[in-house]
């Protein structure tokens, strides 16, 4: 018997906690439309999921290559390079990989007051064909920025720049022509800096005086500026940044909490275990108990599904 597989080899996925999809929601920027959860699978075999009373987000599904398919809406959908499908709110239903091409797949769940405004491109299957100017990097590279922001924390800015990209995403979708049309910026700034030093460093102990020489700013003009412009002291704003790397190590890895402690810096599990309750609400050790149960219960439903349907 064939098994849904447990994970794909360069899979990547953020959930974000519930206090901040709260906080999205009370935001007057992303209460219009925001992120909950999002992620990418490569040559995702037996990928399998079955919602029988759908789910709370609306359900992004863009195809990048291979094969696979929806059955939603009392239809079923073939979805192959670059198709996209998004999966109507409460809605329920069940999809796949194909078993001999199996899809690779980015995905978001989202929901937002002004998710509406793209349902004409909801419940169906929309094809962005191949042109001279399809700029499929281009929105790769969007999902890429939403990705990595929403990485680089959950500061208010962050989560409003994200919920603007999303718009965009969804519009480059919705407004074919138009997004054909139009090139992209990029701006970098010293908090930008500031963010992706901490991200290299987050292995390593690196102080306030650390990231104000990288940038090059004074220590009381760098917690003036990056405060001003997250609402977080950049050292307390590293921290959340180690803390969201701990997620991921207790989610996809097999090293003991101890380990995690000492590769993020900290100075004992105590210290790590007491840091990631403040900021996760939970204990590292409840938090990874949680997640492979949660994956335990996919993986026995698709197997008893994907067992039904062979």
């Amino acid at each position: 018997m064939k098994t849904i597989a447990d994970g794909f080899k360069g899979e990547k996925a953020i959930v974000t906690p519930y206090n901040i999809r709260e906080m999205q929601a009370g935001n007057e920027i992303t209460r219009q439309l925001y992120v909950t959860h999002i992620g990418y699978y490569p040559s995702a075999k037996h990928h399998y999921r079955e919602r029988t009373e759908g789910a709370a987000e609306n359900i992004l599904i863009y195809c990048e290559k291979g094969r696979g398919w929806i059955e939603c809406l009392d239809e079923r959908h073939e979805l192959s390079a670059h198709r996209v499908f998004i999966i109507p709110q409460q809605e329920p239903h069940v999809y796949g990989s194909d078993l001999h091409d199996p899809w690779s797949i980015y995905w978001i769940h989202f929901r937002g007051e002004n998710a509406h405004f793209f349902r004409s491109i909801i419940g169906k299957i929309i094809s962005l064909k191949d042109s001279t100017t399809s700029r499929y990097q281009d929105r790769f590279m969007l999902f890429e920025s939403m990705f990595q922001n929403l990485e680089m924390g959950y500061s208010a800015d962050n989560l409003e720049y994200i919920s603007f990209c999303l718009m965009y995403f969804l519009a480059s979708v919705k407004y074919l022509p138009q997004y054909r049309e139009i090139k992209n910026i990029k701006v970098e700034d010293v908090i930008q800096k500031s963010i992706l030093f901490m991200k290299d460093h987050l292995e390593n102990k690196i102080t306030l005086n650390d990231i104000a020489q990288f940038v090059g700013y004074s220590c009381s003009h760098l917690v003036a500026l990056f405060t001003q412009k997250t609402s977080y002291a950049p050292m307390e704003y590293y921290n959340q940044l180690r803390i969201q790397k701990a997620c991921s190590y207790l989610q996809f890895s097999e090293m003991k909490i101890k380990e995690i402690a000492f590769q993020l810096g900290f100075y004992d599990p105590f210290h790590f275990s007491k840091s990631f309750l403040k900021e996760m609400g939970i204990t590292p050790k409840e938090y990874r108990r949680r997640y492979h149960e949660t994956r335990r219960e996919i993986r026995r439903k698709d197997v008893i599904s994907y067992n039904k349907n062979v």
